[in-house]
């Protein structure tokens, strides 16, 4: 399924290309407000585009109907578990104590599968914004990009001087890279308040 972004992204690959061309051999003005973005993301903005085009919500969303039927499979489980009513002793004691460990395992505390399952379907809910909010502003980035005047300047190739054609592509290189810059600050928000839930499942 196609978004703004992969419909965007197709007609930006020449104003992409040409941004990263004169980056990679002009290089950006000193002092350049592009700086701090590039340290950020680490990549030339047509790679960092390309990379948020690899978000994929779709295939998270996808998951999450079965993680929340597993939720309810878990407690419906712990539920169904028979009591040891029928019969006493030291058997019916022991049989109960495995029978309430076993619910609290299945459908209990924080550490029951019931809770890791609906912690991990809430997680894939938040990531699956992530990425959606994630591609829609860097579609709005690049529409900005690709109707500005330093996409009329770098349009013009080799005509202009190094210094003008530096800055044009510094400034539209800028207006990208911290578009992708703030979003993938948030996604590593995300996973660090996901913190917790990933040592349960790793322990």
């Amino acid at each position: 399924m196609t978004d703004r972004l992969d419909q965007l992204v197709e007609a930006a690959r020449p104003l992409l290309s040409r941004v990263d061309t004169v980056l990679s051999m002009v290089g950006a003005p000193e002092g350049h407000h592009v700086w701090p973005e590039l340290r950020r993301v680490r990549l030339l903005p047509g790679d960092a585009v390309r990379a948020v085009c690899d978000l994929h919500p779709e295939a998270i969303l996808e998951s999450i109907p079965e993680l929340r039927a597993n939720v309810r499979a878990y407690a419906d489980l712990a539920d169904a578990l028979p009591m040891s009513e029928a019969w006493s002793g030291e058997a019916a004691d022991a049989y109960e104590q495995a029978r309430r460990r076993a619910a609290e395992h299945l459908n209990g505390g924080p550490d029951s599968l019931s809770h890791r399952m609906e912690a991990t379907a809430n997680l894939a809910d938040a990531l699956a914004e992530w990425m959606t909010r994630a591609r829609g502003d860097v579609a709005m980035a690049l529409a900005e990009a690709m109707g500005s005047a330093e996409a009329v300047t770098l349009s013009a190739g080799s005509d202009l001087p190094p210094d003008e054609e530096a800055r044009a592509a510094a400034n539209v290189a800028a207006l990208l890279l911290q578009a992708i810059a703030d979003s993938y600050d948030r996604g590593e928000a995300l996973l660090d308040d996901s913190a917790p839930l990933q040592n349960v499942l790793l322990a």
